[in-house]
């Protein structure tokens, strides 16, 4: 299966990327690359993950450092405790960020040769990844000038690990770039900005440089997913964050993430959730804030 290009967006104001992800029906299966290195901790789930050609089990704590478009994705099978969410905190940060940061302060050099033997993907030990939760798990409640130094002491603590295993038998030997990875990022760029509006696709092959009919395949042979789909995807994604954490009336979210027809949106969400707004709100609150 050839693994999808992934577009990691940095926030405006920061300069690294984090994500914390919860799922309560597990990590599905998504073979992807990108060019930005990704260190990740998986906590309440058990299964495989798959990195280059290396396929081995995960459980609960399990902290792997990912190389420059190296492929790879975590699959569960399980969690340790089923009332609660399959979690993974995910860092990304560029080779171009670590290269500044390691030149502007020759304290960080340490980081900076780590993450040169990291193309085959690192997977570290337990004590490692105790060390680290810590930290790790505090990042999405802090500010962006806070989250800075938790994560540089990450980095740090990472160079004191004992021999992290090594997990592809080679690093990509070229980067896996895509003629049309350039091209792709800044429509992707103008989509998660205006997702929430009308999108032309004339206006997306006006910023790709191409015919509409070669926008069009384009992006899908890159993303997997037709334009539609892929907005689909991420207003529904943001409906599902908001729903969670939003006390607004369905109507007022489905207006947030950009459907004027609350019927079109109660139809687009359970073609990719298989359940209403409604259901989906009320089993997370039941799951997981049974006390609220």
């Amino acid at each position: 299966m050839k693994p999808l290009f992934e577009n990691v967006t940095v926030p405006q104001e920061a300069s690294w990327a984090l994500l914390n992800r919860e799922l309560d029906e597990g990590i599905p299966f998504e073979w992807h690359y990108h060019p930005e290195f990704e260190l990740t901790l998986t906590m309440n789930s058990r299964g495989q993950r798959f990195i280059g050609d290396h396929i081995g089990d995960y459980e609960d704590g399990d902290l792997v450092l990912v190389g420059p478009n190296l492929p790879h994705t975590w699959e569960s099978q399980e969690q340790d405790d089923p009332t609660a969410p399959h979690v993974a905190i995910v860092m990304w940060f560029s080779r171009e960020w670590v290269s500044t940061m390691s030149q502007s302060f020759p304290e960080l050099r340490p980081v900076a040769q780590l993450l040169r033997s990291a193309g085959r993907g690192l997977a570290f030990g337990n004590d490692t990844a105790d060390e680290i939760r810590p930290r790790a798990t505090s990042l999405p409640e802090l500010d962006r000038m806070e989250r800075l130094p938790v994560f540089l002491s990450i980095l740090v603590q990472l160079t004191q690990a004992a021999d992290p295993e090594p997990l592809a038998s080679v690093a990509p030997t070229e980067e896996m770039h895509h003629p049309d990875q350039e091209r792709v990022r800044h429509v992707l760029d103008h989509i998660h900005a205006h997702y929430t509006e009308e999108i032309p696709i004339d206006r997306l092959a006006e910023i790709a440089c191409l015919s509409r009919s070669a926008f069009s395949r384009m992006f899908k042979r890159t993303l997997g997913v037709t334009v539609t789909e892929y907005i689909k995807k991420l207003r529904i994604g943001r409906a599902c964050a908001l729903l969670i954490k939003d006390q607004r009336l369905i109507s007022e979210i489905a207006g947030a993430v950009g459907y004027n027809n609350l019927s079109n949106f109660n139809r687009q969400f359970r073609d990719l959730k298989d359940e209403t707004p409604s259901s989906f709100r009320e089993t997370y609150r039941e799951r997981f804030q049974p006390d609220q």
